[in-house]
């Protein structure tokens, strides 16, 4: 059986490595020069480093479990990192019940509330009730106004901008659940994953196009599937494509109900811009910093390096300055510089001694589609995995509700997808 899946992330690599296991002849399309999607590096100092921060969780079991498979457990560290907020120009450590009895922004009943409401999320194994209302309104019910404008409000704010008030619990309440204290990295870059993917794949007969880009799927003659490409066709028996579903729904313009019925998801892009600096930044060795503060023009800054040691980039000090965006925005299509002299003023109200003599080299990444708005409708735009196509798949982030975006669930999906193809 020929099977094409377009796009060679982790839900693509581990469909083809899944579907070449069960005897397919696999041909990946994929627009970028590597493997790894979202989660794809490139090198600094002779070291892969992530475009966009990654790190895992102990609950994350497929990732996990896949690393051990192709022999990379040993490169799998786990770490302890400090996680704090940025409230009206003073950080706080908040990342645990002690340093939320300890928040000073809020009263010490305040705290406690905010302590019982993140306990509950956490401690809750099922999402069921959490699809009926809002992120925002549950915050402020439970937690009270002053604890949830403290932090959480601003957070989804930030990260949401006017769809925040739209937000579901639900994927607040994945957020919370799944998240762990320790955080797993592995040493040498995610990409050491996705590079060892593509050799196992490749070892098998998978054919993998770089820098190519699907552009329609059509029904062809004796049940086969046509994929026109900016390289040329392919023909095949089986198409999944893991790209966005409303990159996918271009792709399938034969369908108008199926695109009136789930091309209304909002998604964010995800820009960053990572600084090779010749010191610290964050203050007691804050790995990452939530600004709760809307005027900033960054969410997060993260120094990857207060996790993982600078030795492994020559020493160098790597901070990521994270944003959700909407596609037109312009820090998304800004050049380099620009957002440099946007972002510098921002990064001085965290630590007033940098200037731009600290900073070694600079790299500016953007990407469409990268967080789907979850609304509390939005269970019911979550596209099926099988297509009316027949023979034709969708396996995407916009399907691993309510979980948010990420390799654990992306490498989960494919475990469930490949079955289904039999």
């Amino acid at each position: 059986m020929e099977t094409v899946i377009l796009g060679a992330g982790a839900t693509g690599l581990v469909l083809a490595l899944r579907r070449s296991l069960r005897g397919d002849h696999v041909t990946l399309i994929e627009k970028e020069t590597l493997p790894g999607g979202l989660a794809a590096g490139f090198e600094v100092e002779g070291t892969w480093l992530e475009k966009f921060y990654h790190h895992i969780f102990t609950s994350d079991k497929a990732i996990i479990q896949l690393i051990s498979d192709l022999g990379l457990g040993d490169k799998l560290e786990w770490f302890s990192p400090v996680t704090a907020s940025m409230v009206k120009d003073s950080i706080y450590r908040l990342d645990s019940a002690l340093s939320v009895l300890q928040f000073p922004p809020i009263s010490i009943i305040n705290r406690l509330r905010m302590g019982a409401a993140i306990a509950a999320l956490k401690l809750t194994a099922n999402n069921a009730y959490y699809e009926k209302t809002t992120a925002e309104a549950w915050l402020n019910r439970w937690m009270g106004r002053a604890a949830a404008d403290s932090v959480w409000n601003p957070l989804l704010r930030g990260k949401f901008g006017d769809y925040a008030p739209e937000v579901s619990l639900a994927w607040f309440w994945a957020r919370v659940h799944d998240r762990s204290a320790k955080l797993g990295y592995v040493r040498g870059g995610f990409q050491l994953v996705y590079n060892r993917l593509e050799q196992v794949i490749q070892a098998m007969g998978t054919k993998i196009e770089y820098q190519t880009t699907a552009q329609k799927i059509r029904e062809g003659k004796n049940k086969k599937l046509i994929i026109e490409t900016s390289k040329g066709t392919i023909t095949a028996d089986k198409v999944i494509s893991t790209l966005s579903t409303a990159i996918t729904l271009q792709l399938l313009p034969t369908l108008p109900a199926f695109h009136r019925k789930y091309a209304a998801v909002n998604a964010l892009g995800a820009h960053c811009l990572i600084l090779a600096l010749q010191q610290k930044v964050l203050p007691n060795s804050i790995y990452w910093l939530n600004i709760t503060d809307t005027s900033m023009p960054f969410l997060a800054a993260v120094e990857h390096t207060n996790m993982v040691p600078a030795n492994d980039y020559k020493g160098s000090v790597l901070l990521y300055l994270g944003n959700y965006l909407p596609m037109e925005h312009p820090i998304m299509h800004m050049d380099k510089e620009e957002i440099l002299k946007l972002y510098l003023p921002a990064l001085q109200r965290i630590n007033p001694a940098i200037d731009s003599s600290w900073i070694r080299q600079s790299w500016s990444f953007a990407a469409p589609f990268a967080q789907p708005v979850v609304t509390c409708s939005f269970k019911n735009q979550i596209p099926p995995h099988k297509t009316p196509i027949k023979n034709v798949f969708l396996a995407n982030m916009f399907q691993v509700y309510p979980h948010d975006r990420g390799q654990n669930y992306a490498i989960a999906m494919a475990d469930t997808v490949a079955n289904m193809l039999d």
